[in-house]
C-alpha cells in the first residue's frame, strides 16, 4: 500500500489517553439495537471526538481481546451495526465539514456527517447530494460503508459512483488514501464493505449541481405489477428519480397494482426565484401534517392500523386516491420529496413491540416480473404480506461487494411479532430460492436473514475469496467484526 499516514503514539504529539488499561469500562455498556428494532444486543459502545481517540480505541480493542464493530447514524435495518458482547465504535460525534469549494461542488467531510447536515451546508450554494437515502440520517461513513443508494439509483448508481477519494484507518491504526488510482482495490472493496476493512476517516464527496430548491414532480397509480414495470420503461429515459409504492396486499388481477413517482430537477432560469426557494427555511418539513396534526404524534394513529386488516384499509384507499385523481403534476421541496421516513418521527414505534425487518432484493430486468410477481403471491399465501412496499430501478456498478444490477429491487417491510417470528425466517428461506433462481442479490444495509450458502451463491467463491483476501491485508488480526460479519462470512 502507499501513501500511509501513521498516527503517532508519542507523549509529546498526544493528549493523555482516554482509554488507559487493559479493562472495559462498565459505563460503557449500552444496548445496540438494530434500525427495525427487531435484534438487539449489549456492547461497550465509545463515541470518540477524534481520529487520536479512535486510534486509541482500537489499541484499547487489542489490549482487552475485544472486536470492534462500527455504527453511523444506526439506520441499518438488520446487525450489520451491532457487535453484541464486543465494543462499538459510533462515530455521530465525528461530524466536522472538513473542506467546502462551493465553485466546483466538491466536498471533504468526517465520517459522522449525516445527509441532513450535508444537504443544510451546500443547499444555498447551489448543490444537492448527488444520493439521497429516505431517511436523512444516515451518516457518510455508514453511506460509504454500504454503498447506498436513492430513487435515482437507474440514472446515477449508487453514493459510491460520487466518492473521489478517502482516509482509511486499518486495524493496526495506520491511515491510507484511497481513490481510483491510488490503493485502487481497497476503494471498490471498502465501499459497500460495511466496515470489515477499516474506519473511514474522512470522504471527498461530489455533490449535484441544482439550479432550483424544487423538483417537478409526476404521480399516476398503475393497476397492477405490469403497469408499474411499464411506467418505468416509459419514463426511466427523462426521469432523474422514479420510485414506486406497491399494495402488497392486493391479489388476483391486481397483485402489484400501486402508486409511482418520478422527479426532475429545473433547468437554469425555469425558476422565478431560486434564491428564495434554495433558502434552508424552505425546505424543512413543518411541525404538522396537513397542518392540523403533529408530526410527532402520527405513529400513536399509525399503531391500531398495523394489522392485515388495517394495512389492507389503508393501501385499498391510498391507490383508490391515486386513481380518482389521475396524473398529479406538481412542484415539491427537495426534502419533501426524498425523506419520506422523516415526516412521521418515530414512525417505527407503530411495529412495537417485536419491531420489522427487511427484505430487499435486487432481480435482473429480465426476472424482475416473474421474481416480483411469485414473491408477492407467496407472501400473501403465507399470511405474512409486507406493510410498505417500494420499487426501484438500478443500474449496475463495479464495487466488489455489490448488490445492485441492471434491473429493479423491491423493498419490503415485515412486522415481527413473537407469533410470526419463526415464520418470517422459514418464508425468507423460499424467497431467498426465488431470487437466487432469477440472478439476484441482496444488500446488507437492509439484511437480517441473510445465511452464508446464500452470500456465496450470489456473490461468488471467488468474490469472496478476494475480500478476505483484502480483508487479511488490512485487518490481519480480524479485530473487525459485526454481528453481521460473523452471521453470513464467519469461519
Amino acid at each position: 500500500m502507499t501513501n500511509v499516514k501513521s498516527v503517532s503514539t508519542s507523549h509529546k504529539s498526544r493528549p493523555t489517553s482516554l482509554y488507559e488499561g487493559a479493562n472495559l469500562s462498565a459505563a460503557h455498556l449500552e444496548e445496540v439495537p438494530s434500525w427495525g428494532g427487531a435484534s438487539s444486543g449489549i456492547s461497550y459502545v465509545y463515541r470518540p471526538s477524534t481520529i487520536e481517540s479512535l486510534y486509541e480505541l482500537l489499541m484499547l480493542a487489542r489490549r482487552s481481546g475485544r472486536t470492534v464493530g462500527l455504527r453511523g447514524g444506526g439506520n441499518s435495518y438488520g446487525d450489520a451495526a451491532m457487535n453484541s458482547e464486543n465494543i462499538v465504535v459510533d462515530i455521530c460525534r465525528m461530524n466536522r465539514i472538513l473542506e467546502w469549494d462551493p465553485r466546483t461542488g466538491v466536498i471533504r467531510v468526517e465520517p459522522g456527517v449525516t445527509l441532513a447536515q450535508l444537504w443544510q451546508y451546500v443547499l444555498e450554494d447551489g448543490w444537492w447530494p448527488p444520493i439521497a437515502t429516505g431517511t436523512s440520517f444516515t451518516t457518510m461513513g455508514g453511506s460509504a460503508a454500504m454503498n447506498v443508494h436513492g430513487k435515482n439509483a437507474f440514472k446515477m448508481g449508487p453514493i459510491g459512483d460520487h466518492i473521489l477519494e478517502f482516509d482509511l484507518m486499518l486495524a493496526s491504526g495506520e491511515t491510507i488514501t484511497c481513490n481510483r488510482e491510488e490503493n485502487r482495490d481497497v476503494f471498490f472493496a471498502a465501499i459497500g464493505g460495511f466496515g470489515m476493512l477499516g474506519i473511514f476517516t474522512s470522504l471527498t464527496i461530489q455533490m449535484k449541481h441544482i439550479y432550483s430548491g424544487l423538483l417537478d414532480v409526476e404521480s399516476e397509480a398503475r393497476g397492477d405489477l405490469a403497469g408499474m414495470f411499464a411506467y418505468f420503461d416509459e419514463y426511466a429515459a427523462d426521469s432523474d428519480y422514479i420510485v414506486g409504492w406497491i399494495d402488497s396486499l392486493a391479489g388476483g388481477r391486481h397483485t402489484g397494482r400501486g402508486d409511482v413517482h418520478r422527479a426532475n430537477y429545473l433547468a437554469e432560469g425555469v425558476d422565478p426565484n431560486p434564491a428564495q426557494t434554495l433558502r434552508l427555511e424552505n425546505q424543512h418539513l413543518g411541525p404538522n401534517l396537513f397542518g392540523v396534526v403533529p408530526r410527532s404524534i402520527m405513529w400513536l394513529f399509525m399503531r391500531p392500523m398495523m394489522r392485515n386488516w388495517g394495512l389492507r384499509f389503508v393501501n385499498q384507499g391510498k391507490y383508490l386516491a391515486g386513481s380518482f385523481t389521475g396524473v398529479k403534476r406538481y412542484r415539491q421541496p427537495h426534502v419533501q420529496f426524498h425523506f419520506l421516513l422523516d415526516y412521521i418521527p418515530d414512525w417505527k414505534k407503530a411495529y412495537e413491540p417485536g419491531g420489522l425487518i427487511q427484505y430487499q432484493p435486487f432481480i435482473p430486468k429480465e426476472n424482475a416480473y416473474d421474481a416480483f410477481s411469485e414473491i408477492l403471491t407467496l407472501c400473501q399465501r403465507r399470511g405474512l404480506p409486507n406493510y410498505l412496499t417500494v420499487l426501484k430501478r438500478h443500474r449496475p456498478d463495479d464495487f466488489l461487494m455489490t448488490y445492485a444490477v441492471d434491473g429493479f429491487s423491491m423493498a419490503m417491510d415485515f412486522r415481527v411479532t413473537n407469533e410470526n417470528r419463526q415464520r418470517i425466517v422459514w418464508m425468507t428461506r423460499e424467497l431467498d430460492e426465488i431470487v437466487l433462481h432469477a440472478g439476484g442479490r441482496f444488500y446488507f444495509a437492509k439484511d437480517s436473514v441473510l445465511r452464508p450458502e446464500v452470500a456465496e451463491a450470489y456473490l461468488g467463491a471467488d468474490t469472496i475469496a478476494r475480500f478476505r483476501t483484502l480483508k487479511h491485508r488490512c485487518d490481519p488480526d480480524g479485530l473487525l467484526e459485526t454481528d453481521l460479519w460473523r452471521r453470513v462470512f464467519g469461519d
